[in-house]
């Protein structure tokens, strides 16, 4: 992909252009755990549990009917010692017996959006919003067993949701988000960069004006709306790129909805709802000059590069502490060790028999990263069903648009050519053995799919 050939670019805002203190996410839990205390007739005693920062990550899966939380890899098997009931592991052995293996059938997975329809499936959690109603549903599971209440999973599951999105509707976040909203990552140069190069640039969010406004009067300034040739809140993805019926609705500065028809998306002026088909038709945006950023794959990304043929760039904010990590002593001596003792299981196995390899010799468990989940983008060996979804439908994907003030707007990304289990590696660094020789790299926060 290259930056040269892009005319347009878009953005989500959320955690795409604005970025969140973690006590967001105790404000959201704390919220939601009273209106299932107060509206739900959930027990008072769930006052006792807080938000536990670093419990979930996102991409994890949930069975809505065995309440279970887990991790699963790009090929729907479940990474045994990640299953979650409550805040306490699965057994392996209950978990296998229960799934009848560790394989997810694709019939009980998640819908295309990750969604889970009528309670029979799992729902996958993608948003970093997300976070504190996993956190949620992991704690009232906790408290009903501790204190033996019987309970319908399918019940917990869909009181929790509604729960958390009583907080997004009624706006009890979006008065308070003044108070946790971070400067986003130089944002502010990355636009001012775009707009000096002559691109055109838009914003397309679900939060509306009001809450957009305050949290980019912080970031850019005032004159913010300056920079972009079309706004559009409240837009409802991923129905947004879907559903043709809605048509855009004009927005004044202090939220009034004016009814005339609109003929011309205008510069500096609020749009509402609409849809990507009456936006193309407006813009004439179309294909591949056009890169549009967002943190959530399905929701953001997923029908725009299936569907309409634009660039996508997801946003993964999670990238830079997995990355420094990465760089660290403990990592490159276990990734170098790894490497080298699965070279020899992999050599030894075709040993005569009588030979005494115990070719079952446990592998390290990367609980570096998180200590229930390990990485969000690997299993063991595969990667995780997030960073399928993730190679799927983004372009390329970075901690934070930050990471283009290192790239020329000429700048080309290609994708690393990486060997196929047919193909015998080119490079020693491939190879198991030469892993211990070949010092371990920084690696760029901005990256191609594999």
């Amino acid at each position: 992909m290259s930056l040269q050939d892009i005319e347009i670019y878009g953005f989500d805002y959320d955690y795409t252009l604005a970025f969140y203190s973690s006590h967001l996410h105790t404000l959201i839990f704390n919220i939601a755990r009273d209106i299932l205390i107060q509206e739900h007739r959930y027990p008072e005693g769930l006052r006792e549990y807080d938000y536990i920062p670093n419990f979930v990550i996102r991409g994890l899966h949930y069975d809505v009917q065995k309440a279970l939380l887990m991790k699963i890899d790009a090929f729907h098997y479940i990474q045994l010692g990640t299953v979650y009931r409550g805040l306490n592991p699965v057994p392996e052995k209950e978990v296998i017996a229960m799934y009848e293996g560790s394989h997810v059938p694709l019939e009980i997975m998640s819908d295309f959006y990750g969604k889970s329809s009528h309670g029979h499936t799992m729902k996958q959690f993608m948003d970093i919003f997300s976070l504190p109603e996993m956190t949620l549903l992991s704690c009232v599971s906790d408290y009903f067993m501790k204190h033996n209440i019987d309970y319908e999973p399918v019940h917990l599951y869909k009181d929790v949701k509604e729960a958390i999105g009583d907080v997004h509707v009624r706006g009890i976040m979006y008065r308070a988000v003044e108070k946790y909203i971070c400067y986003a990552e130089q944002t502010h140069a990355v636009l001012r960069k775009l707009s000096k190069n002559g691109k055109k640039m838009f914003l397309i969010t679900n939060s509306p004006f009001d809450f957009v406004d305050r949290g980019m009067n912080y970031i850019v300034g005032k004159d913010w709306r300056d920079l972009f040739d079309v706004v559009i809140v409240q837009a409802d993805k991923p129905g947004f790129f879907n559903d043709r019926r809605k048509p855009f609705r004009r927005v004044t500065d202090k939220g009034v909805l004016l009814w005339d028809r609109i003929h011309h998306l205008e510069k500096g002026q609020i749009y509402k709802q609409g849809n990507l088909y009456e936006f193309l038709r407006l813009t004439g945006w179309r294909g591949s000059k056009v890169l549009y950023f967002g943190d959530h794959i399905y929701s953001d990304l997923a029908d725009l590069t299936l569907k309409h043929g634009w660039r996508t760039g997801a946003i993964i904010p999670e990238l830079r502490k997995e990355i420094k990590i990465m760089n660290t002593e403990e990592y490159v001596h276990t990734m170098t060790w790894l490497q080298a003792l699965t070279g020899l299981l992999e050599h030894m196995q075709v040993r005569p028999p009588g030979g005494a390899l115990n070719n079952k010799t446990n592998l390290p468990k990367f609980n570096i990263f998180n200590a229930q989940f390990g990485s969000l983008f690997r299993t063991y060996h595969n990667p995780t069903y997030f960073t399928r979804r993730l190679s799927r439908f983004a372009d390329i994907y970075m901690a934070s648009l930050s990471c283009l003030l290192n790239y020329d707007l000429q700048h080309t990304f290609y994708p690393r050519r990486t060997p196929l289990q047919h193909e015998s590696p080119i490079w020693p660094e491939q190879t198991s053995t030469g892993a211990m020789n070949i010092p371990f790299q920084s690696h760029s926060t901005t990256t191609g799919p594999e």
